[in-house]
């Protein structure tokens, strides 16, 4: 490995000029522009709206550069209406910058202004996310209490609870009397993503719940479901979930992604690490950390294939 640190860099500054030499050719040979090549080219969703990130991210070209810039600024605190502003104005300064006449290109604002609403829709959900996460569970904000109330009741609807604190939450899977000390390291976007798997899927989250009270197999449900919510958290900050996204945009016919959007994905790592975990026969609740691990790793591995959608239907077919 210390031989390829060091060796690397040479390599690529040897290729680098390459890349340069090969991008004027193909411009000199088709007479597109880099983005028009991907946006005509590449298959649509992840590989044409990842390329086009990518170039625009590595462009030279001041104006685009200074659209990167002014886009990213913006894209956290956007409305939807404001979101869908992007696309119109990119394709103005690019086409503009790379001289692309749109009665002779007249499909290229329409390609590329859907990846761009795409690539800073996602970027807007990254900070969406952040914020719940940044959000601390709050015993004293009423709405935090009853969310926490509410998920009681959706997972557990025939047993009242006794009290606010009671050791009856170890039932599903928080550690103590108190599930607010559970929250610290997701905040409120550890509350919401259960409370959303136990309304919106209800007989999958019962389903699981159900697994996780299995007299050998068992674990924490509450736990688990938070540090899945982690799992998810990361998959999105490290853009690793753009393949994901970018493909539900186009699957689905919309302009971007949604919270909405990232709590599924959440119930559908729930679900099949349930089935991951079950499968793999743990010996106890010890193992669980290198099944965590192993099951995180084949969805890095999925999400390495441009054309992964994680299917968010959940259907529970035994249990």
């Amino acid at each position: 490995m210390f031989i390829l640190d060091k060796i690397l860099p040479f390599i690529f500054s040897y290729i680098r000029p390459l890349v340069g030499v090969l991008k004027w050719f193909l411009h000199a040979f088709t007479r597109l522009s880099e983005l028009q090549r991907i946006c005509y080219g590449a298959i649509e969703g992840a590989s044409r709206t990842s390329q086009v990130e990518r170039s625009l991210t590595l462009s030279k070209s001041p104006q685009i550069r200074r659209l990167v810039l002014d886009l990213d600024e913006a894209a956290p605190y956007v409305s939807n209406a404001e979101l869908l502003e992007f696309a119109p104005r990119a394709a103005r300064v690019v086409m503009q910058a790379k001289r692309i006449k749109s009665n002779v290109h007249p499909d290229f604002a329409r390609l590329f202004g859907t990846c761009v609403t795409s690539i800073w829709g996602y970027r807007r959900l990254m900070h969406q996310v952040e914020q719940l996460r940044a959000e601390r569970y709050d015993s004293d904000n009423l709405e935090h209490e009853q969310k926490l109330l509410q998920l009681w009741q959706l997972l557990m609807p025939e047993a009242p609870l006794t009290g606010r604190v009671s050791k009856q939450w170890q039932d599903i899977g928080f550690q103590g009397d108190d599930p607010k000390t559970d929250f610290r390291g997701m905040g409120m976007l550890g509350l919401e993503n259960l409370l959303y798997f136990a309304t919106a899927y209800n007989d999958a989250a019962k389903h699981v719940l159900l697994h996780s009270m299995h007299p050998t197999l068992g674990y924490t449900y509450a736990i688990v479901g938070i540090n899945l919510t982690s799992m998810a958290f990361n998959l999105v900050k490290t853009g690793a979930a753009k393949t994901h996204f970018y493909n539900l945009v186009v699957q689905h016919r919309q302009d971007f992604s949604t919270v909405e959007d990232f709590h599924k994905l959440y119930c559908y790592l729930f679900f099949e690490f349930d089935r991951f975990w079950m499968e793999s026969d743990p010996r106890n609740i010890m193992d669980f950390r290198e099944i965590y691990q192993a099951f995180e790793i084949t969805k890095l591995e999925a999400l390495h294939n441009d054309s992964t959608i994680f299917k968010t239907n959940l259907v529970v077919e035994s249990v």
